[in-house]
């Protein structure tokens, strides 16, 4: 598909993602990665176009919770800002459409979440179905299990081979200086069968922003930018019953549109929370061994919720900046069981 507009993520930082950080606002967290994100191109707050954030009320417990971390941007004088209930990389889409629409040049797209203070395998039940099954109390793993389940039920995986997933994310995680879990994944205790706690993200606190800028902007400000060459966003049906677990045809869907198999992509960045997930995605986006996946050790390597999916498009991106990748795929997921999913392709001048 030919865009209006060229389009490139050229900057990309984030925080590293621990555990706790009790001592710090959700300001506090922010502010490093904009301040950061702002000197990597030299540009200043009055120069941007767009402010798009991402984020959720559930986690902080409070209502426009969002609106506090907009201290850290600096609302004035006034700018043009908007915000998604939703990870970060739904906030990057928001952004990318305004540019191409002409309406800026620039945006500022940044995204946090702080899931120690709460149970978030609880928070994230909140998502379900208000009337059948969220009544229930399903937590996040329970349901992550059920797709695992169906997976090894089908025959498309067993447990050693989400053992491999995992130990693989956390082997690569160990050159990504912003991860949380590195090295060695120990078997562990099974959390829900049959899911042991390699098989599950950790718990942290972070936050990540990107800079976005159309054509010749882009080129200015990086030497080498990430080229949105396509994006797309869907979602399966709410019901999980009326789903087949083992695919993701919403992922399919929205990679066809992004373009994502014209020709094969060097490097993947995928948000699998589990690694049953990883395995999902892989089948449904045909990647095979040729392929990347996860370099930075994806998020069962470090899992800020509503930051994680910014955060894979900002490690293709950044992959594409070093030099490192030349065509590459990001996937960011919301909801249980894979059920938004968004694909970008990004690209990098020869």
């Amino acid at each position: 598909m030919r865009y209006a507009r060229d389009v490139a993520i050229v900057a990309f930082a984030q925080t590293d993602t621990l555990r706790r950080t009790d001592e710090l606002s959700e300001v506090e967290m922010v502010m490093p990665v904009l301040h950061d994100v702002l000197r990597q191109t030299g540009l200043q707050t009055s120069d941007i176009g767009f402010t798009c954030s991402g984020s959720t009320d559930y986690l902080a417990g409070r209502a426009f919770s969002f609106t506090m971390a907009l201290d850290g941007v600096g609302a004035w004088p006034p700018i043009s800002e908007s915000h998604v209930e939703m990870d970060g990389a739904w906030a990057l889409y928001e952004a990318w459409v305004k540019i191409l629409t002409g309406e800026a040049d620039t945006a500022l797209v940044y995204a946090y979440g702080k899931s120690s203070p709460g149970e978030v395998r609880d928070v994230l039940t909140r998502q379900l179905d208000p009337y059948y099954v969220a009544p229930l109390w399903p937590d996040s793993i329970a349901l992550a299990a059920l797709q695992a389940q169906a997976l090894i039920d089908a025959g498309a995986a067993d447990e050693p081979a989400l053992a491999a997933v995992a130990a693989r994310s956390r082997t690569d995680a160990s050159d990504n200086p912003h991860a949380q879990l590195k090295g060695p994944v120990p078997s562990g205790e099974y959390l829900v069968r049959p899911l042991r706690t390699g098989d599950c993200p950790p718990i942290g606190d972070g936050a990540a922003a990107v800079i976005l800028a159309a054509g010749d902007r882009a080129r200015g400000l990086c030497e080498r930018p990430a080229w949105i060459r396509g994006m797309d966003h869907r979602i399966e049906p709410h019901s999980l019953g009326v789903r087949d677990l083992t695919d993701s045809p919403s992922t399919r869907i929205a990679a066809e549109h992004a373009g994502a198999f014209e020709r094969p992509v060097d490097t993947a960045e995928l948000h699998a929370p589990f690694s049953s997930q990883e395995v999902v995605l892989r089948r449904t986006l045909k990647l095979n061994d040729s392929v990347r996946v996860n370099p930075s050790g994806g998020a069962l390597a470090a899992n800020p919720v509503m930051a994680a999916g910014l955060i894979r498009l900002g490690e293709a991106a950044a992959g594409i900046h070093r030099g490192e990748s030349d065509r590459a795929l990001a996937h960011a997921t919301s909801g249980p069981c894979l059920q938004q999913n968004l694909v970008a392709v990004l690209e990098g001048e020869s």
